[in-house]
Parts: structure tokens; C-alpha cells; sequence
């Protein structure tokens, strides 16, 4: 159905008896074949890129592998989806592989719905950070990536912050929030600030714009009416969550 490069590295995963594939839906206007040709091409290039990200500093640790895996996890693949999840994480780490091509046809298929290729970079940066820090060569082919999806440096970089922030997040809530600069849920208000967008010195008006926006940008329902797979619902859901969360603290802390 895919064709081109994306089609031929989801060939050679699938193998045979992959009938199951991706979750139907016909939402937001589109027609039903639309949407699994997307989600097909958002499946694919995901577990591919990811393989390619991991390898980026030329080996593949445990913690980027349990990157792949937890993805696998929130998306609740049964054994055959995971089975061809891990044999394009497989295909994603090799030296030569059509990585422009890929990403080309990848931007080609969304038809510029932002919102999910946002997505899509944003998982992609939650790999390189997987073991704890963003290696030079990780930050390059990222950026070079960026690049290949429409984006600008300055929203590269406010994406890669808001990433980090979440990230972060996660580890003090793991951690029981432990800092006198985190709240009861953990979160700082350094990294609120970046997961929304924004500096500290923005005004009432602007964090409520920044978060609108980011809402809109990361709402699950829009995201899956666009073309992200269902099984991907649990991380649009975390991401807006968080989202909803880093408001709220902000909210509460000008409120005082």
C-alpha cells in the first residue's frame, strides 16, 4: 500500500501473515485507506528512525533499547506488531540506509499535518535521550532531521527543550519529587516553562496562549483523527497530560 522506500522496509519486516496491521478509522473528513496509508507510514518510519537515532553515536545502549521497548509497551503491540516494531529498529540501525528518502517520503505521506510529524520528531528526541544524555552526533542527525520535516532552528531547539523537561519530569517523579524547587507532582518550574514554550518573564496572556497552543498541537483525539496510529494513543495522552500539568503549576504558582 506505502510504496517507495517506506514500503520496502515495511516489507521486508512484515514477512507474511501481518493481516492484522494498524487499527481502522475514518475521522476528521478523511477516507479510511488515507488513514492507514499514514498510519502505516507513521508506524514505519518511527521504529526505523529510532534504530537510526540509537546507532547515531555509533552504538546502541541497553537504556535506547528500553526506549524502543517502552514505546512498544504504550502502544500495546500484540507479539506480530512487535515483531516487525523490532525488525525495523533492526533495519533503522544499519550504516547505509535511505535516510532522506525515507523522511521525504514520510513528509510526502502526512500531507503537511504538522501535528504529527511534530510527533514523530518528538518520539525520535525521547530515544537520543534514553540513556541520559544527547550525544553531538544524536543532536546533528536530529537537527538534520528537523530540517528534512519543515522545521526551523528556533523550534528545533524549543522542541528539544520541551523534551528534556518532560524527561526530567518523569525522573523526579520516579524519584518522589525530591528538590525544594518541585512540587508535589514533581515537576519544576524551570522545566513548566519549557514544556510549554516559553520563558519565565512571559506574561498571564502568553502562558495561556503557550498552552493553547501546545494543546491543540498535542490533543490525542486531533493527533489520531490526522493519521497517529491508535496504538499511540497512551503517548499523546502522557504528552498532554503533562502539558495540562506544567499549566496548572504555573497557574497556581502566579496565583499565590
Amino acid at each position: 500500500m506505502l510504496g517507495g522506500p517506506l514500503g520496502a522496509a515495511l516489507g521486508a519486516a512484515l514477512g507474511h501473515n501481518f493481516d492484522r496491521g494498524m487499527k481502522r478509522i475514518d475521522l476528521d473528513g478523511m477516507q479510511g485507506p488515507d488513514v492507514e496509508k499514514i498510519q502505516s507510514a507513521f508506524f514505519t518510519a518511527t521504529f526505523y528512525m529510532m534504530g537510526h537515532i540509537a546507532k547515531a553515536d555509533g552504538r546502541v545502549t541497553s537504556d535506547e533499547i528500553q526506549a524502543a521497548e517502552q514505546v512498544m509497551r504504550q502502544m500495546r503491540l500484540d507479539t506480530q506488531q512487535k515483531k516487525v516494531a523490532i525488525r525495523l529498529f533492526e533495519q533503522g540501525k544499519k550504516q547505509e540506509i535511505p535516510v532522506a528518502d525515507i523522511l521525504s517520503q514520510f513528509r510526502r505521506e502526512c500531507q503537511r499535518r504538522r501535528n504529527l510529524i511534530q510527533m514523530f520528531l518528538e518520539i525520535l528526541i525521547m530515544t537520543a535521550y534514553a540513556d541520559g544524555s544527547l550525544h553531538q552526533a544524536e543532536e546533528k542527525l536530529l537537527w538534520d532531521t528537523a530540517q528534512s520535516l519543515g522545521f526551523n532552528k528556533f523550534l528545533f531547539r524549543q522542541i528539544l527543550r520541551s523534551v528534556e523537561a518532560q524527561r526530567h519530569y518523569h525522573q523526579q517523579q520516579g524519584r518522589g519529587g525530591q528538590g525544594s524547587a518541585v512540587d508535589s507532582r514533581g515537576m519544576s518550574l524551570s522545566d513548566a516553562y519549557k514544556l510549554l514554550g516559553i520563558s519565565s518573564s512571559a506574561s498571564d496572556q502568553e502562558v495561556k496562549k503557550a498552552y493553547r497552543r501546545q494543546m491543540n498541537q498535542h490533543h490525542p483525539d486531533k493527533l489520531v483523527s490526522k493519521g497517529l496510529p491508535q496504538e499511540m494513543m497512551d503517548i499523546a495522552n502522557q504528552k498532554a497530560q503533562d502539558i495540562k500539568t506544567a499549566y496548572e503549576m504555573i497557574k497556581a504558582r502566579r496565583d499565590q
